[in-house]
């Protein structure tokens, strides 16, 4: 009696083992679907005045992206001061906030040097800029062609293009919205709570006790057995 119990129980056990595996490889599998990276943002950008690249998906690792293009002599570069606010606000929370220069518009410094001043030391800038880009037209980097193809090319400087984490551009906000704006700070806390329901969604629906051990392979009790019908 012991014995069957004991060998039963066994068995459910390394099913169980089995099964759970099985079930892990599975969701993460689904996870790395989950982390494919789009084409357009699969580029590498140097980072602004120095020699160090990155590559956009590494930068944004699957996390709501606010893009901006900046320029150093523009009524609005004090947008810089906003923008880092919400860098410090939001960064523990998921969102990679990256500025593109660009002088597309005739506004940016004539060197990477004066940018870095103007950006880092003026404003206090801690979240990434890129080298200075183009960001409208046929030169337009990937990224601003794909932002130009879902909400519009950028019509003047600081322009801010939110993206979640599955890469869909959900909002486009122009130069005259303060990046301390509750329409901006409303959008960016829905981008994180969304994030953070994807990111759960795959475990909380998983139920172990319906999954690890089959109903079909689970023997019933039956008082007579004894070991020797094994």
């Amino acid at each position: 009696m012991f014995g069957i119990s004991k060998a039963i129980v066994c068995s459910l056990a390394l099913l169980s083992a089995v099964a759970f595996a099985d079930t892990k490889n599975q969701l993460t599998s689904e996870l790395a679907m989950n982390n494919d990276c789009p084409d357009w943002l699969d580029h590498d950008v140097r980072q602004l005045h120095s020699s160090n690249k990155v590559n956009l998906c590494d930068l944004a690792a699957n996390k709501p992206l606010l893009v901006i293009n900046t320029a150093s002599h523009c009524g609005f570069t004090s947008q810089f001061k906003g923008l880092e606010a919400l860098h410090q606000r939001f960064k523990d929370q998921g969102l990679v906030v990256i500025g593109f220069p660009s002088n597309d518009f005739n506004q940016e410094a004539g060197t990477e040097k004066k940018t870095a001043e103007v950006c880092y030391i003026n404003y206090g800038v801690t979240f990434f800029m890129t080298e200075k880009i183009h960001v409208k037209g046929n030169q337009a980097h990937p990224l601003f062609q794909h932002l130009a193809q879902s909400l519009g090319a950028p019509k003047w400087n600081f322009n801010k293009y939110l993206i979640n984490s599955k890469g869909n551009v959900i909002n486009r906000f122009s130069s005259s919205t303060s990046p301390n704006s509750q329409k901006m700070t409303n959008a960016i806390q829905q981008l994180l709570i969304d994030r953070k329901a994807q990111n759960t969604m795959l475990v909380d629906d998983y139920d172990p006790a319906r999954e690890f051990i089959p109903a079909s392979l689970i023997i019933p009790y039956e008082p007579g057995l004894t070991s020797g019908r094994f």
